[in-house]
């Protein structure tokens, strides 16, 4: 027996004697495998950081890139040991995929070229180590990797969103050491590309003004249904923050900056123009890129319709070619001639007249190329929805011009993508301050200064936000509440939906009664809304009635006269009406919870209770909306609720002064003597 203890099973060796004549796969099955290292659980699976970066013998700095420039994020596995729960894992395969990037040889040379470098610099031979920085200095490109995660421009733009945002950002941020003069202007060309491109086309979708800055959506032809969202900062003074990892900001944007160019020449390029555009190394305004645009358009259309010329002139030098060798074979088709001439004569006919048409169409058809040719602009525009007809046109004809203290940048986008000409205080402007065709003027100031009254009397002085209003409600608002000097009624989010809300605010009601041709003043406004209330009450009430008539009808009373009904329809009260119909749907409605399995009561329970919390918000909206109207109500002397409860309050203070007053005392307190 040896050690074993009596009644303990006997415990199975991993090893099996050599001499064992017991096969392969029953050792398998009686004795158990031993698994390897790092081939069982988590392990299978995934693979530290601290184990990656001895694999790939790589620093953590240019894992770092290779991941974010690569696509590749740590992952977190379902059931990860204690002993591992706060470590980076990452997947085996992403980890495979990364030993054979091209990227990777490239970081291993830079580095062996760097020791040379920090060797030239050591034994100080300056001179010798820029030298090397400046021309000898291994190069790469991440063309591939764009198009290795983003196979389709489809996938290209719809996770744009991400990409123009970090654009943005650096435009606006200042060229410090932390960031290079070259990533910033960088950024800028890009993003004054972008919305050049976004102004031609007329691609802004929806603004919004928020403290973060201005969220814009852009839909771009032939993409309708992509979204894309971006932020751009306000024009302050950034200030860079010292607890932010800049080197990985950079790493982000050298990524973006490829896909950018990417999708801007693919969307350049259909509309006919070549990019980058002459002129664009510096930033510009997305007005001069407009020029730009223009100019290019016009230059690929003149150019184009002179190819075409040339090419319609060598089809006819071909023609005259191709004559002289025809002309052989007409003597050999003289015989075939005899053989058609006994054939009718109205078959002759039509062969001539065929011949004749030939020469005819061949110069229709030349014709219709060159007109063709010469209407390459209005062809080269893509088709377009009427939404974006509705944004072309909301604009059209009018003149902005934006004072100094206007944020150019933005307010400049959506103004020619929606149709309007655009000038600002600047030599580089193309309107100047003077000129008469301006229908609206942007100012940012409490009031106009006195040097505005030279200007044309026949200009609107509005607030920036009258821009953004009209182009989310796609209507043109009444200048009146956007004066200057004047408080501005609420900037409404183009993103919320009122109807799953259930709350419309009263301004986005205002309006969508002034786009159905209903210009009223406020109080007649609200007497409207009143008036339709109680319509809509009366006839919700008659329309209870009538289903309740028909309920309670038997089929013996057919025969009874309209009369009579009227008569029972008005002896019943709307709100007996309202309970029986309420008690009838709580009935049904618990019937058919009886109904439900275990699992759709749930489900259905919480439903309710979102349905409930959205009800909720709604109902105090409302009843936030009636407190505020209820106080800006005014007495017969002009005076408001607020001021009035004021006035009571000070006149009981009075009051209790005066009767305490009365048995020797004061209610004013002493002044103390210093």
């Amino acid at each position: 027996m040896g050690n074993r203890v009596k009644g303990r099973p006997k415990k199975k060796s991993i090893k099996v004697a050599l001499h064992s004549r017991v096969g392969s796969k029953r050792k398998l099955s009686r004795m158990g495998k031993k698994k390897g290292k790092n081939l069982s659980a988590v392990d299978a699976v995934f693979i530290g950081r601290s184990a990656t970066l001895k694999k790939l013998q790589v620093s953590i700095k240019d894992f770092r890139r290779l991941c974010i420039l690569k696509g590749i994020y740590p992952r977190e596995p379902r059931r990860a040991p204690r002993k591992k729960k706060n470590q980076v894992f990452y997947h085996l395969q992403d980890i495979k995929a990364l030993s054979h990037e091209p990227l990777l040889q490239k970081f291993r040379e830079f580095k062996t070229f760097m020791k040379k470098v920090r060797k030239a610099s050591g034994k100080k031979s300056s001179e010798e180590a820029q030298r090397k920085m400046k021309y000898l200095a291994p190069e790469y490109t991440i063309h591939h990797l764009v198009k290795e995660r983003y196979p389709r421009l489809r996938d290209a733009i719809a996770d744009l969103d991400d990409a123009l945002t970090l654009t943005y950002l650096f435009a606006a941020l200042p060229s410090d050491g932390k960031i290079k003069t070259k990533v910033t202007n960088k950024a800028k060309q890009l993003a004054a590309s972008w919305g050049a491109y976004c102004a031609t086309t007329s691609s802004i979708d929806k603004s919004f003004i928020s403290v973060k800055g201005v969220y814009v959506e852009a839909k771009i032809p032939n993409f309708q249904d992509i979204a894309i969202r971006w932020i751009i900062p306000h024009s302050f003074t950034q200030n860079l923050p010292q607890d932010v990892d800049y080197r990985v900001m950079v790493t982000f944007f050298e990524f973006y900056e490829t896909l950018l160019d990417f999708i801007l020449f693919k969307l350049y390029s259909d509309l006919g123009m070549r990019y980058p555009l002459v002129g664009t190394d510096k930033a510009l305004g997305a007005a001069h890129l407009c020029e730009l645009n223009n100019k290019a358009r016009f230059e690929s259309v003149s150019m184009t319709v002179s190819a075409a010329v040339n090419a319609a002139a060598d089809q006819n030098s071909k023609a005259v070619v191709k004559t002289d060798s025809e002309a052989n074979q007409k003597d050999i088709e003289k015989s075939i001639g005899t053989a058609l001439s006994q054939l009718p004569a109205e078959d002759d006919e039509d062969s001539e007249d065929e011949q004749s048409n030939d020469g005819e169409l061949d110069e229709e058809k030349l014709k219709d190329a060159l007109e063709t040719n010469t209407k390459f602009e209005k062809e080269s525009e893509l088709l377009i929805d009427n939404e974006v007809s509705i944004r072309k046109r909301l604009f059209s004809g009018l003149t902005f011009f934006l004072s100094r203290e206007v944020p150019r940048g933005y307010l400049e986008l959506i103004c020619l993508s929606y149709g309007a000409r655009v000038g600002w205080e600047g030599d580089d402007s193309p309107i100047t301050a003077n000129d008469p065709t301006i229908t609206h003027f942007i100012v940012d100031r409490p009031k106009l200064p006195a040097s505005f009254n030279s200007y044309p009397k026949s200009r609107e002085y509005i607030q920036p936000q009258w821009v953004f209003d009209c182009s989310n409600f796609r209507f043109l608002l009444p200048v009146k509440k956007y004066s200057i000097g004047s408080s501005l009624p609420p900037h409404l989010s183009p993103w919320v939906n009122n109807e799953e809300e259930g709350y419309k605010p009263a301004y986005a009601e205002q309006i969508e009664r002034m786009k159905n041709g209903e210009a009223l003043s406020a109080s007649e406004d609200e007497a409207m809304d009143e008036d339709r209330t109680d319509e809509a009450e009366k006839a919700a009430d008659s329309k209870d009635l009538a289903v309740s008539g028909d309920e309670g009808e038997d089929s013996d009373d057919d025969s009874d006269d309209d009369s009579d009904e009227s008569d029972e329809e008005k002896e019943i009260s709307p709100e007996k009406v309202q309970k029986t119909l309420k008690a009838q749907d709580d009935e049904a409605k618990e019937l058919a919870k009886l109904m439900m399995s275990k699992k759709a009561k749930r489900l259905y329970g919480r439903m309710q209770h979102g349905i409930a919390a959205k009800k909720a918000t709604a109902d105090l909206l409302h009843k936030k909306r009636k407190e505020i109207e209820h106080s800006k109500e005014k007495s017969k002397d002009g005076k408001t609720v607020d001021k009035q409860k004021v006035e009571r309050l000070k006149q009981e203070r009075r009051d209790l002064e005066k009767q305490y007053g009365q048995t020797g005392g004061s209610m004013k307190k002493k002044k103390r003597r210093k």
